[in-house]
């Protein structure tokens, strides 16, 4: 069998969001058997800033301290791994996007929330930007307290939504994919968003043709599933996709949920990613992001 992800990049800067997400990196890296690749960067602007007054670690140390942090991690929980370490200068999430690019990273895995090269919270803001302009699939990892050890990194049951969009299709090819070689089940849901409609005739009408698109996009999923061997379930939900998946995630005792960066709205209209920006910041779970330029598995 063939090896479904060969590289993962994983970026940090030394903050317990970026470990969280380097440890669920090094859990799908073992058990994909792909090659771990542990990126920090020097902020520029950071840089050539002048604290020559202020007791700070020099950067650059820092930055070797983060990723050899890293690369112990993964080896002592899988000696077998192939880590890769580098630290380089420029602005973070150029830099993340463009080492991708350069080695052909299949997949970026991320925590949502770093630190600033003064030690201040990041809310997110590289994160985001790698979201919005990478070509592969970026594996977003939310802060948790109760962070599981690595080997007790659950994959178990994927959350799979969908619109029936093209991104979500490419999502659909990346989710079943995991879920076959990792031995996980799948839970496929379409939210279907009436809001927008005043009316509560017309929200009525409009809600029987929606259940008939959703259908169709769920059978797809479904089809797939079986194509795999891969178990599918079902279900519809009535609201903003934006509330609608993290809640089911959470109702669920959902592992991940996989989606597409850009999708459409309920009225038919292309939405760039803003669906699953919103579901990375409320999703208790990591969000595996696949963007429309990724290629099917």
């Amino acid at each position: 069998m063939s090896r479904f992800i060969e590289s993962i990049l994983i970026p940090t800067d030394g903050s317990d969001g970026a470990l969280a997400g380097a440890k669920r990196g090094i859990a799908l890296a073992s058990r994909t058997d792909a090659n771990v690749h542990v990126l920090s960067i020097l902020e520029s602007r950071v840089r050539g800033a002048n604290f020559d007054e202020l007791e700070f670690p020099p950067l650059e140390e820092n930055a070797e301290e983060a990723v050899e942090e890293i690369a112990r991690i993964a080896a002592d929980y899988d000696e077998g791994l192939d880590v890769t370490t580098r630290v380089r200068e420029g602005t973070p999430f150029q830099s993340i996007r463009e080492y991708a690019n350069r080695r052909e990273i299949d997949v970026i895995v991320m925590g949502t929330k770093g630190r600033t090269g003064i030690d201040r919270v990041l809310l997110g803001s590289v994160t985001e930007n790698v979201l919005r302009t990478a070509r592969t699939p970026v594996l977003a990892v939310p802060p948790n307290t109760d962070e599981p050890g690595i080997a007790d990194v659950p994959f178990d049951r994927l959350l799979l939504p969908t619109d029936g969009s093209d991104g979500a299709a490419i999502a659909t090819e990346w989710g079943i994919e995991l879920a076959s070689r990792l031995g996980s089940s799948v839970h496929a849901l379409y939210s279907i968003d009436t809001s927008p409609f005043a009316d509560a005739r017309e929200r009525v009408e409009l809600l029987e043709a929606f259940e008939h698109r959703a259908e169709e996009a769920l059978d797809a999923v479904q089809e797939r599933g079986e194509d795999a061997g891969v178990s599918v379930s079902e279900s519809i939900a009535t609201g903003s996709p934006v509330a609608e998946i993290p809640t089911y995630a959470t109702e669920n005792d959902v592992d991940l949920i996989v989606m597409g960066t850009h999708g459409r709205t309920g009225i038919g209209q292309w939405f760039l990613g803003s669906v699953t920006e919103n579901v990375v910041r409320q999703a208790e779970v990591p969000v595996f992001c696949v963007p429309v330029s990724a290629e099917t598995p």
